[in-house]
């Protein structure tokens, strides 16, 4: 009777250890399981979100991106940048990954979209007349695919020099 009760507590014990591996495994593949956000589901735009980028002939704003789709996806990385002039001539963009003037990078992690969420970015630029691109249009893409949006962005810049942090689920700060 003895070797009967160790039996059926360590075929227990093993049960409940391995339900635990199981829940753990699950919870791991959901994480995992949004997909990387297809093209035509992410709407990029800049935002003010009131906290007034502007320093030292520095100015900076907000990426925000918003999953359109229907369905959860994930965005990782940096956020591809391009310049347009007036009639949406191409502008000749340099843009640097990391830190701003006003935020620290967060660096590249996986951020994942509910359908309706955000992430957002932190763009800076210098606006001191030197070789400065008159810029009318800001591509933004997303995942720095083919697939952008592009906004209104009626800015002088620097050396057509841009700063882009990496996508996080909040707005960076410094």
């Amino acid at each position: 009777m003895k070797v009967t009760r160790t039996a059926v507590a360590v075929t227990a014990a093993l049960a409940i250890a391995g339900l635990g591996t199981t829940t753990a495994a699950v919870a791991a593949d959901t994480q995992q399981a949004a997909q990387e956000c297809q093209p035509g589901t992410l709407k990029a735009t800049t935002a003010d979100l009131g906290d007034g980028q502007q320093g030292m002939n520095h100015e900076g704003t907000y990426l925000k991106v918003t999953n359109t789709g229907d369905v959860t996806c994930a965005i990782s990385g940096y956020a591809g940048l391009a310049l347009e002039g007036a009639g949406h001539t191409a502008i000749a963009t340099d843009a640097e990954h990391g830190d701003t003037y006003f935020a620290q990078d967060p660096g590249e992690h996986q951020v994942t979209l509910e359908a309706g969420d955000s992430a957002y970015a932190d763009l800076e630029w210098t606006h001191t007349g030197a070789d400065s691109a008159d810029a009318h249009y800001l591509q933004i893409s997303p995942t720095g695919s083919n697939s952008h949006s592009t906004v209104p962005f009626a800015k002088e810049v620097d050396n057509s020099a841009l700063t882009v942090t990496a996508w996080s689920d909040t707005p960076p700060t410094a």
